[in-house]
C-alpha cells in the first residue's frame, strides 16, 4: 500500500468536517432531528403533516451542493471500477443493512457516537468491520 501525497489534504478535510458537525449540530438544535440521511429520505416516503419541507431542502442541498462544487471548482475525474449489476446488488445489501441496523453511516457515525449513543457505536463499529472484511475477501480472497 502506498500513500498519494500530492492527493492529502488535511485542511480541507478539517475544514469539511468542521462544516458537516455544524450542520449536524444546527439541524439537531434547531429542529430537533438527527441528520441521519437514510431516516429524513424514509421519511419523504410516509411524510407526517409540516414534516416534509425541511427534509426536501436537506435532500435538495445534498443534491445541489455537488454541482454548485463543480461550478467553482471543476468536475473530479470520475472512475468506477464495478458494473451496474454488482453497484446495484451493492445498493440493495447496504439498503437492507440500513433497514436492519436503524439507520445509516451519516446517522450513527456521525450524529449517534457525538451523542455518546452505544447503539451506534456498535452499529458504526459493525459497519467499519464489515467494510474491512469486504475490502479483504474481494482483494485478497476473490482472485483479484
Amino acid at each position: 500500500m502506498s500513500i498519494e501525497w500530492t492527493a492529502f489534504t488535511p485542511w480541507a478535510a478539517t475544514l469539511g468536517g468542521v462544516v458537516l458537525g455544524a450542520a449536524v449540530a444546527l439541524l439537531l438544535l434547531v429542529n430537533g432531528r438527527v441528520a441521519g440521511i437514510s431516516g429524513i429520505v424514509g421519511g419523504l416516503l410516509k411524510p407526517l403533516p409540516g414534516d416534509i419541507g425541511w427534509r426536501l431542502a436537506f435532500v435538495a442541498g445534498l443534491l445541489l451542493s455537488p454541482l454548485l462544487y463543480t461550478v467553482f471548482a471543476g468536475a473530479p475525474p470520475i472512475a468506477i471500477d464495478a458494473s451496474y449489476p454488482v453497484m446495484t446488488l451493492a445498493g440493495v445489501v447496504v439498503g437492507v443493512g440500513v433497514r436492519y441496523g436503524g439507520g445509516c453511516t451519516s446517522g450513527h457515525g456521525v450524529c449517534g457516537i457525538s451523542r455518546l449513543s452505544p447503539r451506534s457505536l456498535v452499529a458504526t463499529v459493525s459497519f467499519i468491520a464489515t467494510g474491512f472484511a469486504t475490502v479483504y475477501a474481494l482483494r485478497h480472497l476473490g482472485g483479484n
